[in-house]
This record gives C-alpha cells, structure tokens and sequence, in this order.
C-alpha cells in the first residue's frame, strides 16, 4: 500500500473526519471501520444538518479534512448542506463526501453538480472498509481534488 502523503497531508498527519449521520448504528460502524484502516484518523460526529453547518461554523479556522454528509438527514439534509458548505467561501473546498442508503442517478448528477466529491452507497461493514479505504485514499492521493463524474458514484456490496 503507498503512503498516503501529498501537500495536505504530510507525513503521518492525522486526517481528520467529519460524520454527519443521524442514524447511531451507522455512526458506530462507520468508526469502526475507520478504526480498521492503516491511516491515523480522527472522526468527529453530528447527528443532524443543523449540527453540522453548526460544527462547521464555529470551527471554520479548523476545518475536517473531509466531511461524508447523509443524505437524508432531519433538519437538513445532506444536499441543503452541500450547497451551503460550497456557497460559502471559508468551506468551498472541503471535500464532501455524500453518503445515502440509495443511489439515484439523477440526484447524483445533481449532487455532482454542487460540487460533492463522491456519492457514495451505504453498506455492510465489509464494504464500508472497502469504501471507506478507496474513497479516500482516491481523494489524498488526488490531492483533494474532484473525480470525474464517471468515478463520482461508488457502491461497495459485498457478497458474504
């Protein structure tokens, strides 16, 4: 496996995560995989839209590396979220990760649109590792930049 290193993060930085999930089982899986992958990393958590443009509000001179946002949130949800984040010139460039039990096409134009970085499908934690290992090792070793919209949607099922 190559280091993961570019300008953002060098060395063995910790990269730190953002999870905006308002489902408490998702939330715990999702760390649990984080926790298996061979990067340092960070997770930070919010349960709902409204915590999360709060979360990044306060804390805009420190931003998360990259924030994977559910979809279908109360409050607000994941694509009122994402066009605030790039409407906003202090969060433009976080790497937003859309995160969805479902895969649709035509919202993952429209999501691509906004300026999410992937669309990527809820899974079973073999393929959450999975996910969570190619998405964002594409996204450091891209440098944080966009994938085409050919690469932008991504679904791990894994067959037992």
């Amino acid at each position: 496996m190559q280091p993961l290193v570019n300008s953002k993060m060098e060395g063995n930085k910790i990269l730190n995560i953002l999870l905006a999930d308002d489902d408490q089982d998702d939330r715990f899986f999702f760390q649990k995989a984080l926790e298996t992958l061979e990067f340092p990393s960070h997770l930070i958590t919010v349960r709902d839209g409204a915590q999360l443009m709060n979360y990044l509000d306060q804390n805009s001179h420190s931003l998360p590396d990259i924030a994977f946002v559910d979809l279908n949130m109360p409050k607000k949800n994941g694509s009122e979220c994402l066009t605030e984040i790039k409407s906003n010139d202090k969060l433009k460039d976080l790497p937003v990760i859309i995160y969805s039990t479902s895969i649709n096409s035509t919202i993952a134009d429209i999501l691509y649109n906004k300026g999410a970085h992937y669309y990527v499908g809820k899974c079973e934690f073999a393929g959450l590792k999975l996910l969570l290992q190619k998405v964002i090792t594409d996204i450091i070793q891209s440098n944080f930049a966009r994938p085409s919209r050919e690469k932008f949607t991504a679904n791990f099922k894994v067959n037992s």
